[in-house]
């Protein structure tokens, strides 16, 4: 299950944030095991000055295009996973979306299965 936060400039178009949440979506889908219909996103658009960022960190120069992922998702991938995940991420954003693979900023939170609630107060995922 994971729980995926789209954040980015205000400057871009409209769509480009459903677009960025389904190339996500079809890599979780392919690259680490997320269930088809396991689509549960938040797209936030932010003025320049609310989405803070250096120019540039560990090498990696930053542009005005630049949009923060944040997925919140069960624990178990493995490392090799995750690295196909942020390649194919950030690959995918680059070649279907015209982003910039620098721009491209991913952090997973994994969390026990107990952490979530579907719906109806039940703790759909416990043993």
């Amino acid at each position: 299950m994971p729980f995926v936060r789209i954040e980015l400039s205000d400057a871009s178009p409209e769509t480009l944030g459903p677009a960025i949440g389904d190339v996500i979506y079809q890599a979780m889908t392919e690259t680490i095991n997320v269930p088809k219909d396991d689509k549960f996103q938040v797209i936030t658009r932010h003025a320049a000055q609310d989405l803070v960022h250096p120019g540039s960190y560990l090498g990696v120069a930053y542009s005005p295009g630049f949009v923060l992922i944040q997925i919140t998702l069960n624990q178990g991938r493995t490392i090799e996973m995750k690295k196909a995940f942020y390649k194919r991420v950030a690959d995918d954003l680059h070649q279907k979306l015209d982003i910039r693979r620098e721009d491209v900023f991913i952090n997973l939170v994994e969390v026990m299965k107990e952490n979530w609630s579907f719906g109806n107060g039940e703790m759909q995922y416990a043993t």
